[in-house]
């Protein structure tokens, strides 16, 4: 861990700070901290700016309710910048959006991004406006019985994939069995989230036993 007086604050004595969600990773804002800012979201572990235009502290969801939690915070190689993780109780952007970025300026033709928070949107959309000729939405019509049908194929193929060790079949095999458990998912109203909190839960109790072993 490096000290605070090791960041590089600038004439004005302030810090660009890029704002991050926890679990997805998404950009959320990019805000500014002074030392005294800084101090304050370390000791409250919420973020806590100063605004430029106002020339004062705020922290925010002080008015919105929307406190942004935080994880950890990392300085760049420079230090003359900060990564803050959040975990938020609401919009992180004052417009009502989930993100300040949400803009497009411009995309490529050739190049996609992709993340399963997408992949998970298109499938629920499948089920919402059904899609004729669409497989997705012909596993919805056929039932939870179906999909489970084809998670449990699916899980096959990954074992057979494995045991031949044959990585790039593994792959694409795990790519199947994941696109059809997130099929599961939507159709018992689950989301990637429930999954993360699970799974951020099963971290905490692994992280406390190899502490209990290493104090033995």
């Amino acid at each position: 861990m490096i000290h605070i007086d090791e960041l590089k604050f600038d004439e004005k004595g302030l810090i660009p700070a890029v704002v991050i969600d926890a679990k997805t990773r998404k950009l959320l804002t990019l805000a500014y901290m002074n030392r005294e800012s800084l101090q304050l979201s370390m000791e409250k572990g919420l973020t806590c700016f100063y605004s430029r235009s106002r020339e004062k502290l705020w922290l925010k969801g002080e008015t919105s309710g929307n406190f942004q939690h935080i994880v950890s915070i990392t300085a760049d190689c420079d230090k003359d910048a900060l990564e803050i993780l959040v975990e938020k109780d609401g919009p992180a952007c004052h417009t009502g959006e989930d993100s300040c970025f949400h803009n497009p300026v411009w995309e490529s033709d050739e190049r996609h991004a992709f993340s399963l928070a997408q992949l998970m949107t298109l499938i629920e959309g499948r089920k919402t406006e059904k899609k004729e000729g669409s497989y997705t939405t012909y596993l919805f019509e056929k039932g939870i019985d179906k999909i489970l049908k084809k998670v449990g194929e699916e899980c096959t193929e990954v074992i057979i994939a494995g045991k031949a060790d044959d990585k790039k079949e593994t792959i694409y095999e795990i790519a199947d069995l994941t696109y059809h458990v997130m099929v599961l998912m939507i159709e018992m109203g689950l989301s990637l989230e429930d999954i993360h909190d699970e799974l951020a839960s099963r971290h905490v109790i692994d992280h406390k036993v190899k502490q209990e072993k290493m104090t033995k």
